[in-house]
C-alpha cells in the first residue's frame, strides 16, 4: 500500500491505495467520490473524465500514483462557490441534456474542457470534441444543444440533425 497524495476540487488529499489503484477508484473509494462514474473500464465511454492539473482525462485510464501531487477536478468540484449548478450544469438541465444520468458526470467535465480552449465552439466541434463519451439515453442532440447554450450562443437555430 502507498498513500497517495493530491489536490481534489480545490483540497489536498491523502489515502493509502495499492499501486495498481486506478484514478477512478481512488477517487470512488479511496475518497468517497462517487460523482465520477466507471461504464466501461476500457477508456471507451468517456463516464469517467475528470480533469488532471487542467485537462480532461478518462480516469479509468490512469493509475492514481501517477497522477499524485496533481491537481484534480472532478463533477464534485464543478458547482459554484454557493453549491448552485454552475453554467455548464444548468445548461445540461435546461436543455435535457441529460436523461439516465449515468453518462452525464463525464460529459459534463468534457464539455467544461473543451469551452476552456474554445470558449465558442460551432455544433460540429462540440460532436467532434465529446465523440469520446457515450450517451446510450439521448442522441446527443440535446447534449449539444446543452453545452452551446453554456457558451452563451443561441441554440434556438441550432440544427435538427440527429447526431451521428
Amino acid at each position: 500500500m502507498n498513500t497517495i497524495s493530491m489536490t481534489v476540487n480545490g483540497k489536498t488529499v491523502s489515502a493509502e491505495a495499492e499501486g495498481r489503484t486506478l484514478l477512478s477508484g481512488f477517487l470512488r473509494e479511496g475518497l468517497g467520490l462517487t460523482g465520477t462514474h466507471v461504464g466501461c473500464d476500457t477508456s471507451q465511454c468517456g463516464a469517467c473524465v475528470v480533469h488532471v492539473d487542467g485537462k480532461p482525462v478518462k480516469s479509468c485510464s490512469v493509475l492514481a500514483m501517477d497522477v499524485a501531487g496533481s491537481e484534480i477536478r472532478t463533477i464534485e468540484g464543478m458547482a459554484n462557490s454557493d453549491g448552485s449548478l454552475n453554467a455548464i450544469q444548468q445548461a445540461f438541465q435546461d436543455h435535457h441534456g441529460l436523461q439516465c444520468g449515468f453518462c452525464t458526470p463525464g460529459m459534463v467535465m468534457a464539455a467544461a474542457a473543451l469551452l476552456a480552449e474554445n470558449p465558442r465552439p460551432t455544433e460540429a466541434e462540440i460532436r467532434d470534441y465529446l465523440e469520446g463519451n457515450i450517451c446510450r439515453c439521448t442522441g446527443y442532440q440535446n447534449i449539444v444543444k446543452a453545452v452551446m447554450a453554456a457558451s452563451g450562443q443561441d441554440v434556438s437555430e441550432m440544427s435538427a440533425i440527429a447526431a451521428q
